[in-house]
This record gives structure tokens, C-alpha cells and sequence, in this order.
């Protein structure tokens, strides 16, 4: 058996809008598995060696659910693009480099280890189409730590050729050499990523719907982001009322669905969403960057929808997860004033809670750091900000959400491993 003890504040998340602390507690993990958190150690750990952290926080790791990685090398370029014009002008080329093994590996190797330097355990990440280099951001996620699942995109209509795959048999062919190349993975597993419906073809939805039945595959794509790409879906299937039933009549709209946006998804779609138990996914820096809008964060959560935070770099600027809920809170301030401040915004502990625990619940973990989940932890040093008065662990906890420090995350824990320390 392996055991793990780690002491200090330990902070965590078991309900949205809740943060329980508990300054000189024990996380104690047996086999990569929490067993619980304690005020003492209990007497069966007498003697057990304990990675003492003092008064830093333990806090758990991030879920980062929706993510490009081939557009990880340009972050922060475009950004006075609509949505549209920003995928011709700089995603789409960009993605097209990862036709090079050499140029993904490259890439995809720092991509992960950034990941995990900055306490991103989980994710819900898109490849390009390429199969050969989604394969090796596969193996470099792994061989750093993160854990989760990633999509090899399907398009096969709606870009520049050398920008999609030619014919839908082609994508047929790869998507399946793809999984056939999956099967020796442990920690990061497959999903379908039709990258949303302008670009995949009805015969292709159709064999991924399929596809998802057959093996039993999640499913990640695109939904409601921008008005513009909604009203192009419109044309494109006059037959569906709204954006999620052209997923939905393909067999693509499970509850093992991913649905990154959703900034103009009415209540209609609202509903659809938690009646079939998607996830949708708000991406608020894309959101903002791109002028794609404010998404209704607290409809969907008073609503019984399940929702998580993402990134989305490189339409996010931010990879870091600290900065993503800071950005979530802000853009349900301006939320808050869109809708003549009835809506209330998320607090700190309700944007925490969505980048941790609502995260985790997509790998079937409960929320906090609940006896039975795979240990996904962070210690976070804050000791060299001033202090203005003696902190609560709470206020620690928003200061380093606003106050993001380079080197303040000391350790990172993953699916029970140790994966990263500053100390080397």
C-alpha cells in the first residue's frame, strides 16, 4: 500500500458557494485514494512520514474543460477578431503546423508540463485533426500527469483546403485509426470532438453519433457561442429549431456531452441541456475577447444545469486556472448590469467551486475532497504577500484567485501521484 500525508491549511469545495477549512489538517490518501481529512492524525498513521506544508494551502487541483491545444502557441494574437474571422485568420493555420510530429512534440511536451506546473490536473482538451499529433499530445499529457480525455477534431467541410480533411471517408478512416492507437493509454482517454456543426457534414455526424453508441464515447464540441456561427447553423440544417438539436438528431447530445459556450443558449436550450446531462462549459475570457457576449451563468445553475469552467485558449488569453475564475466572476459582474442587476454573480466561492469540484464531477468524483476520490490536490504558498490584517483561509484563498503569483504553487498531486514540486 502507498500512503500519503499531507499537512497544512487544507481548503476545499464540497457545494457551490461553500469553502470548508481547516488550518494543520491532514489530507491522507491510501493507493492514490483519499481516505479523508483530519484535525489529528488518526492513531493507524502514527509513525507514517507527513509532507508537512505549515500554513500554506492544500487546495484541489484545477478541471480545465475546454481547451485547444494546437492553439497554445498563439495566445494572445487575434484578439480584436469576431469568432469567424479569428478561426480563419489565425486558428485554423495555426492547427494546420500540426501536420509536423516534430512541431507537436515540441509544443504539446511544454503545453503539459505548464499544465501541471500551474495545478491543472483534469481537462477536456481539443487536438487538431491530425491523428499522428494527437497521439503525442496524448503521451505528453500522460508522461506529465494531467489526466482526463482528448479529441483528435473531425471537419471535413467549411475551411480552405490544407485546413480539413479532404472527404468524409477520411475522417472516417483516421477518427478510427485514432482509437485503434488509443488502446494502451491509462489516464487520458478519447472523445469525440465534431468541432462543431458548420464544419462536420451531415454523413459525418451522423458515423460520429454513431461511433459515440457503439463504443460508449463522450462527446465534446461547440454550442451557442457567437450569433453569427448560429445563424450559419441555421442555414445549414433548417430542419432544427435551435443549435443542440443538430447534435442531438445525430446521437451526439448524451449525458457524456461537453458543451463549451453556451452564451446565447435560451431556456429552451437550457432545458435540453439539463434534461439530457450535458455539461456546458464557460469559457469566459473567449467569451469576452471574441465579443461573443456574457454567457447566463446563473440561469443555468438555478436551472439544474451542470456547468464547469474552460480556458478555451487560445480564444482565453489565460491558461492559468486562477485567472479563469477570476474572469468567470467578473463576467457575471457584467452579467449582473446586462440584466438590470437582478442576476446575482458568482462569489469566490462559488468560481472556485466550478473550476475544482463541478470539474471533478465530470470524471464521476464527488465534490471537496470526499473520501473515495483519486487525490488531486495543489499546495499554493502565499507567505510573501503583505498581510493587512491576520487572513482568514478564505480570504487567502480570493487574494490568490485576483493575486495569481508565479512560483506560489509548490506541489501538484494527480490521480494519486505526486507530479510536480518547485523544489525539482
Amino acid at each position: 500500500m502507498s500512503l500519503t500525508i499531507i499537512k497544512g491549511t487544507i481548503l476545499s469545495a464540497p457545494t457551490l458557494g461553500q469553502l470548508d477549512a481547516l488550518p494543520g489538517g491532514y489530507l491522507v490518501a491510501e493507493d492514490g485514494l483519499i481516505r479523508g481529512v483530519y484535525g489529528s492524525l488518526p492513531e493507524q498513521y502514527a509513525g507514517a512520514p507527513v509532507e508537512d506544508w505549515g500554513d500554506a494551502l492544500i487546495l484541489q487541483s484545477f478541471a480545465d474543460l475546454h481547451l485547444h491545444a494546437p492553439q497554445y502557441p498563439m495566445l494572445g494574437m487575434g484578439m480584436d477578431l469576431p469568432l469567424l474571422d479569428w478561426l480563419n485568420a489565425y486558428a485554423f493555420p495555426t492547427e494546420a503546423r500540426f501536420a509536423d510530429t516534430g512541431y507537436a512534440r515540441e509544443i504539446y511536451s511544454r503545453l503539459a508540463r505548464e499544465l501541471i506546473a500551474n495545478g491543472t490536473t483534469r481537462v477536456c482538451m481539443f487536438s487538431s485533426l491530425h491523428t499522428d499529433a494527437t497521439l503525442i499530445l496524448m503521451e505528453e499529457l500522460e508522461k506529465a500527469g494531467v489526466t482526463g480525455y482528448v479529441g483528435k477534431v473531425n471537419m471535413d467541410r467549411n475551411a480552405a483546403p490544407g485546413l480539413l480533411e479532404e472527404t468524409t471517408e477520411e475522417s472516417r478512416r483516421e477518427t478510427l485509426r485514432w482509437l485503434d492507437a488509443c488502446q494502451d493509454f491509462r489516464l487520458v482517454k478519447p472523445m469525440l470532438t465534431p468541432r462543431f456543426t458548420p464544419s462536420c457534414t451531415n454523413e459525418l455526424m451522423a458515423f460520429l453519433g454513431k461511433l459515440a453508441a457503439e463504443r460508449d464515447l463522450p462527446v465534446q464540441s461547440h454550442l451557442s457561442e457567437n450569433q453569427a456561427e448560429m445563424a450559419w447553423v441555421r442555414q445549414l440544417h433548417p430542419g432544427c429549431q435551435q443549435y443542440w438539436e443538430t447534435y442531438a438528431k445525430y446521437g451526439l447530445w448524451t449525458s457524456r456531452a461537453v458543451m463549451a459556450h453556451c452564451v446565447w443558449s435560451d431556456a429552451r436550450e437550457r432545458q435540453a441541456m439539463r434534461d439530457a446531462g450535458v455539461t456546458a462549459v464557460h469559457c469566459a475570457d473567449s467569451n469576452q475577447n471574441i465579443c461573443s457576449g456574457v454567457a447566463p451563468v446563473r440561469a443555468m445553475l438555478n436551472e439544474g444545469v451542470k456547468v464547469a469552467l474552460g480556458s478555451d485558449i487560445a480564444g482565453g488569453d489565460h491558461l492559468h486556472m486562477f485567472d479563469v475564475v477570476a474572469a468567470s466572476i467578473r463576467a457575471s459582474k457584467a452579467r449582473r448590469v446586462l440584466d438590470n442587476w437582478e442576476t446575482d454573480f458568482l462569489t469566490v466561492p462559488e468560481g472556485w467551486y466550478l473550476a475544482t469540484s463541478a470539474g471533478a464531477a465530470y470524471f464521476a468524483e464527488q465534490p471537496g475532497f470526499a473520501p473515495g476520490n483519486h487525490l488531486h490536490a495543489l499546495v499554493l504558498a502565499d507567505d510573501d504577500l503583505p498581510q493587512p490584517h491576520p487572513m482568514t483561509p478564505q480570504e487567502r484563498l480570493e487574494r490568490a484567485v485576483y493575486l495569481r503569483q508565479g512560483g506560489a504553487i509548490r506541489a501538484v498531486w494527480s490521480e494519486g501521484r505526486k507530479v510536480f514540486s518547485a523544489e525539482g
